[in-house]
């Protein structure tokens, strides 16, 4: 059984829950998210607790037991993602290199002849600072995903370092050739 979903969802003050079915809705000060979760989980809001619930409706299956700690978690990151939100930084490392927001776009000059433009999605804030480019929202999944879209256009690689790098990621560098004897 799920440890995790033994676990209630606390709710802090500023943020917003509301229950309409299997659909949740969190409003607080860096945004707003709804999401809809699996028939096979109850969702049920403490008043006492001021706190959400997860519980398995039914019969225990492994579908569900798999469902009970993920619906809780989801709930947990929407909560955490509207108070406070998420980020993530990206570094561009490579001699003229660089990227732009222009609009809903991320153009991105990393060596190719030409920009490559990165879509933004809705939600997700994007500001460039020379080589330093800074993910941030209330969406988790949707800052993650558009984070790893931005570093798969040029992945960093091991012999000179060149590449779109997270801030906190560690590149192991590999010697190369050598030459003469």
């Amino acid at each position: 059984m799920s440890r995790v979903g033994n676990k209630a969802v606390e709710i802090p003050a500023g943020v917003k829950v509301s229950l309409d079915g299997q659909t949740v809705s969190v409003e607080g000060p860096k945004g707003s998210l709804s999401r809809e979760f699996s028939p096979l989980i109850a969702i049920a809001w403490s008043e006492d607790e001021k706190s959400i619930v997860c519980t398995i409706k039914g019969e225990t299956t492994r579908q569900a037991k798999a469902l009970w700690g993920t619906t809780r978690a989801l709930i947990q990151n929407m909560v955490s993602g509207t108070k406070n939100g998420y980020e993530r930084t990206l570094d561009i490392v490579g001699v003229g290199w660089g990227a732009q927001v222009a609009g809903q776009e991320l153009n991105l000059s990393v060596g190719y002849a030409n920009t490559v433009p990165v879509s933004i999605p809705m939600g997700v804030n994007v500001i460039v600072d020379k080589q330093i480019i800074r993910i941030s929202g209330a969406d988790k999944q949707a800052v993650g995903q558009f984070a790893a879209m931005t570093r798969a256009v040029r992945k960093p690689e091991p012999y000179n370092g060149k590449g779109i790098k997270y801030t906190d990621e560690v590149i192991r560098r590999k010697q190369g050739k050598q030459f003469g004897s």
